[in-house]
């Protein structure tokens, strides 16, 4: 009995056939199908939490971008000035204030460090000037 079953399984094994398993990719940015690109697309732009900031499409007129410019061109003279004013000498060490900003200047290994702190919102920014 045990012979017979050997040899059913054995004449059986024959008739089986195989196949080799391919991998396709999906995505045609890694040589997966071109149609699958828009599918793709609207799949992301779908888990998109990020939105672009509401902007009205308009562009400026000549007007209002010589106005833009010539405020900043203001302000720019305006910050120069008072900051002329407060350093004479250039930089030196110590702790200033200008406004609602906090000064903190010290030297380093690395260079010469500004701390500028904002009191109002409470953001820092730090500047090093190297040797």
């Amino acid at each position: 009995m045990k012979k017979y079953t050997f040899i059913l399984l054995l004449l059986f094994s024959c008739y089986s056939f195989g196949q080799q398993m391919v991998y396709k990719p999906i995505n045609p940015a890694f040589g997966g199908d071109t149609f699958n690109y828009n599918w793709l697309l609207s799949a992301a732009q779908a888990q998109n939490g990020f939105t672009a900031p509401n902007t009205d499409g308009q562009p400026l007129t000549q007007l209002e971008e010589f106005q833009e410019n010539l405020n900043s061109q203001i302000l720019g003279n305006l910050s120069r000035s008072a900051f002329d004013s407060q350093f004479e000498d250039g930089l030196q060490e110590g702790s200033f204030t200008i406004g609602d900003l906090a000064l903190e200047i010290f030297d380093t290994v690395e260079g010469l460090v500004v701390n500028i702190l904002n009191v109002t919102t409470g953001e820092q920014t730090q500047i090093i000037i190297p040797n």
